[in-house]
């Protein structure tokens, strides 16, 4: 009798940008380091990351940091896009760049690139470990990451939901995983700055992924829409036909890249050197239960 193959641990790929923000503009500014810099996201993301190491003991994990947003090659593509962005603080800026120490020292790779958004790092990433036969979880709240997941994987809004898997991104978003690119393309993305098709909203994009499945069919078989039986459906047509180009356009920009250059791609969780932790506990000020949470979590 043969042993059962061991199962290869989940790869654990963290959009960081969601939690710092949310750390940002949620926490109290009045948290400061021993300089009496503000470090209320520091804070935040410390706490979130702590406590995500304490409860998956992740093998294989990976923070993604955007430092792309206005230099990255879409923005060659397309200028506007994300141009309805307010610059980041420069505040924001220095804490991001402390995030992406206390990972490290937390013994959790970092990536990060002035060409390509932390999307593409964890889509690339992802590519690289679901061939080695990982399973993946995509810690975001960003329907755009979405779109990586393949059964067996999930998407993980972290504090706000529990893990979905292919099937339950299915119910939530309307459409499935690999449709939602697709999906973008028609109806845009207002955050992103991405056009979409004038006119096309989340609900009518769904119904046409559903009856035509991807983007190529159904701008290859438009003229069929005005056969379908839901309300604007002629109307709908016209606005395929007149915006080919935006579609493919947004879909251009919605994609996520899978093979971007990448240094290094090994995300095994590395032994934590427990002084420089320390003395960056001290800098930050941190009270005794952070404390205790981030030697916890160094010790995992």
């Amino acid at each position: 009798m043969t042993a059962e193959p061991q199962k290869k641990p989940t790869a654990f790929l963290i959009d960081s940008s969601v939690f710092v923000f949310r750390s940002y503009y949620s926490m109290s500014p009045d948290l400061v380091d021993v300089n009496g810099h503000s470090n209320h996201a520091v804070y935040g993301f410390a706490r979130f990351l702590c406590r995500f190491i304490k409860q998956t003991q992740p093998q294989l994990i990976a923070t993604a940091f955007d430092e792309a947003l206005t230099t990255s090659f879409r923005n060659e593509i397309y200028p506007p896009y994300k141009a309805n962005r307010d610059p980041a603080p420069e505040d924001l800026k220095r804490q991001f760049k402390l995030c992406q120490q206390l990972s490290r020292l937390l013994g959790v790779s970092v990536f990060a690139d002035d060409s390509y958004e932390a999307d593409d790092l964890i889509g690339t990433l992802h590519q690289t470990h679901a061939e080695q036969g990982h399973a993946v979880c995509v810690v975001s709240a960003d329907k755009d990451l979405a779109q990586l997941v393949r059964p067996g994987d999930w998407w993980w809004d972290y504090g706000k939901s529990k893990p979905l898997d292919f099937e339950a991104l299915t119910e939530k978003f309307g459409v499935r995983p690999d449709q939602v690119c697709d999906y973008l393309a028609l109806a845009g993305d207002a955050v992103d700055n991405i056009p979409g098709v004038k006119g096309i909203g989340a609900k009518t994009a769904c119904i046409l992924l559903n009856h035509f499945n991807d983007l190529e069919s159904l701008l290859d078989r438009y003229r069929e829409i005005e056969h379908l039986s839901f309300r604007g459906a002629k109307s709908c047509q016209k606005k395929i036909m007149n915006h080919h180009e935006d579609a493919r356009l947004s879909k251009l920009l919605s994609k996520i890249v899978l093979d971007a250059p990448l240094e290094n791609s090994d995300i095994m969780k590395s032994q934590v050197d427990r002084e420089p932790l320390l003395s960056f506990i001290e800098e930050m000020r941190f009270g005794p239960m952070m404390r205790r949470e981030l030697l916890e979590a160094a010790d995992l």
